[in-house]
């Protein structure tokens, strides 16, 4: 008996049908038969349905969630809203573990798991998770078509928001799937929600919540949880399996935003990607009126023949926080939110069939339905803490072609160029809002530096300091050593290396308040494409190069029409030494916890250090503004 004879006598004509068989026999893969087989074995579903590329297929999606209440139809065509579990509304950090074999080293940043415990745990918890449920068979791929870039993705999953939240997100897999000619070159996702509850229906079992990397197998193990960050396994999940792929081969994986900077009056269209923390400015920044969006989250890179890294966004669409998405800062988004389209919310209140999200703009009213459920302005939940009318990780799914703004190179297979990289976290009192790195590895160093305040885009405590190597760390799968040092290893075989820059958008005066304005940054991103061009001077400094005040001023006054004065510039960009010597302590001690960082890094934060010292010494100040250094 081969092996599609055994599939088809093993699963039975109650659980499939004779068509979605075909689908499957058409891929001529036996490791997706075995995969299949595996967990529908394991799960116990009570149907099973493959869908292909086709509409029919992908429209099936559509109806079901709506008609099974995962999602409900709001006033405006093609918008729908889906809430999950109050206890499911952010990445669960502390149950996202990677399984590592025995014997094998350990990072002590990554939440690790002996592998075989690990299976033994999350295989006896979904054992039976999906009965009475439908089982979903998905076929992706992260990047375009066609491209040298792409992989495959399979997911299984009892939940059609998460099916129809795929659909928006990533490009169709199944045809690509029978290209594979056999090959288990692919990733895999098994997702289950669990028993659910309630109207709209929300995962029960949240304390069995888990959600588990296997990299010997490629593949994430995830059930009892909804919220997308947990569920869906070609985001956040794909990018840990892909951080590992790409760091033992010899390309970059990388929590990257790409975008296209046009500045006013240049013909041209320079490509940038860059790494913040989740409610840090990513998507703002890869949103900047005016420019070119290719992809706000994750991105492949890899050499190129004309001596570029090449970049591609691995999706195809946004899955965003809708926290102070407002008309006048976010023009392009919030046109999208409003008028029709295929539109997922998530966990925001609605009322009369209209959404309201934290800082839009608009009144919300006293009462309402939300993440919490029925709710009215003064709803406290079981431990006295009040109820927002709508959670501060709120969301919105959306096709980035819906954009008015949306690069037409977003499906090119080549990918686009990248001539620089910008990293940048919540810093308060440190970081200047703008720095060019030395050089390509003192542009890693800046990168392998960020710190950031902790968001609600994380469960656990607001506010906290924290670092994150280029705004990577809560997905790193390899030791820092070996990451750190396979950038530098692509680096510097590119012909044209990417300028890196640190940007801080959060940088606060004495007053408490912050010094940039929302729209500031276009300013900050427009002055580092005018460097990857040539276009202007800088001020070089230990900590990297600084804008001269006059570059500034001027494109104040042309991208936004803004005055800028000398007194903001110094507020901005003064060296605060001791602040800047205290982060380097920070780091070193951090670094030090672990095995085999790269001597480069070292020798950078010395020189860094010894330099900050010099320059007090040399001025005779701890704070040291830039004219006093031209």
């Amino acid at each position: 008996m081969n092996i599609n004879e055994e599939f088809a006598v093993s699963v039975g004509p109650d659980l499939i049908s004779l068509q979605d068989i075909e689908k499957l026999f058409a891929l001529k893969n036996d490791h997706v038969l075995k995969i299949i087989k595996q967990f529908v074995d394991l799960c116990k579903p009570s149907k099973l349905t493959v869908i292909s590329d086709i509409e029919e297929d992908i429209e099936y999606i559509v109806q079901k969630t709506l008609s099974n209440r995962e999602e409900s139809n709001l006033n405006v065509k093609g918008h729908t809203i889906h809430y999950d579990s109050f206890y499911d509304q952010a990445r669960d950090k502390e149950n996202t573990k990677v399984l590592i074999p025995k014997g094998e080293y350990r990072s002590p940043w990554i939440n690790t798991m002996d592998r075989d415990d690990g299976l033994e745990e999350i295989l006896e918890i979904m054992d039976g998770c999906m009965k009475g449920r439908e089982c979903l068979v998905r076929f992706f791929c992260l990047g375009p078509i066609n491209s040298k870039f792409t992989i495959g993705a399979l997911q299984l999953t009892d939940s059609f928001y998460v099916a129809h939240s795929e659909d928006i997100l990533y490009r169709k897999g199944y045809e690509e799937f029978k290209k594979l000619n056999g090959s288990d070159d692919f990733f895999y996702f098994i997702h289950s929600s669990g028993n659910l509850v309630g109207n709209p229906p929300v995962t029960k079992n949240i304390e069995k919540r888990r959600i588990y990397i296997d990299l010997q197998e490629s593949r994430v193990l995830t059930v009892n949880n909804q919220y997308a960050g947990n569920s869906l396994g070609l985001k956040k999940l794909a990018l840990r399996l892909a951080i590992y792929k790409a760091n033992n081969e010899d390309w970059l994986t990388e929590h990257y935003f790409i975008l296209g900077v046009r500045p006013k009056g240049k013909n041209r269209v320079t490509y940038f990607t860059g790494a913040f923390p989740s409610a840090c400015g990513k998507t703002s920044t890869a949103m900047l009126p005016g420019q070119l969006i290719v992809g706000d989250d994750i991105a492949y890179l890899r050499a190129w023949g004309d001596g570029f890294a090449h970049a591609v966004n691995i999706e195809k669409g946004i899955f965003g926080i809708i926290k102070d998405v407002k008309a006048k800062d976010d023009p392009v988004i919030y046109d999208a939110l409003i008028t029709p389209r295929e539109l997922i919310y998530s966990n925001v209140l609605v009322k009369d069939g209209k959404p309201y999200w934290l800082g839009m703009g608009v009144e919300p009213p006293e009462d309402g339905f939300n993440h919490y459920g029925q709710w009215t302005n003064g709803t406290f939940d079981e431990n006295g803490n009040k109820v927002p009318f709508a959670h501060p990780n709120a969301r919105y799914t959306i096709k980035l072609t819906d954009l008015s703004n949306c690069d037409p190179k977003l499906d090119d297979p080549n990918g686009v160029p990248i001539h620089g990289i910008f990293y940048g976290g919540r810093d308060s009192d440190t970081m200047p809002p703008i720095v060019e790195s030395l050089n390509w590895e003192h542009g890693i160093f800046l990168g392998a530096t960020i710190e950031s305040e902790t968001t609600s885009a994380t469960l656990g405590v607001t506010g906290v300091r924290k670092a994150s190597p280029m705004a990577n760390l809560d997905f790193l799968v390899v030791p820092l050593g070996k990451y750190l040092n396979n950038h530098n290893n692509f680096g510097i075989k590119l012909k044209y290396c990417p300028h890196v820059f640190s940007t801080n958008y959060f940088l606060k005066g004495k007053d408490g308040k912050y010094l940039n304005g929302i729209l500031d940054k276009k300013v900050w991103v427009i002055w580092a494409e005018g460097r990857t061009r040539g276009d202007y001077d800088a001020i070089k400094t230990p900590i990297g190069y600084l804008p001269e005040y006059e570059d500034l001023k001027m494109l104040f006054r042309t991208e936004l029409d803004k005055d800028y004065s000398k007194e903001e510039y110094i507020e901005q960009f003064t060296i605060k030494i001791n602040f800047l010597l205290e982060k380097l302590n920070r780091m070193e001690k951090m670094y030090k916890a672990e095995k085999e960082i790269p001597q480069f890094f070292w020798d950078i934060l010395f020189m860094q250090r010894s330099g900050l010292i010099g320059l007090q010494k040399k001025i005779g100040k701890e704070e040291i503004i830039p004219f006093e250094l031209d």
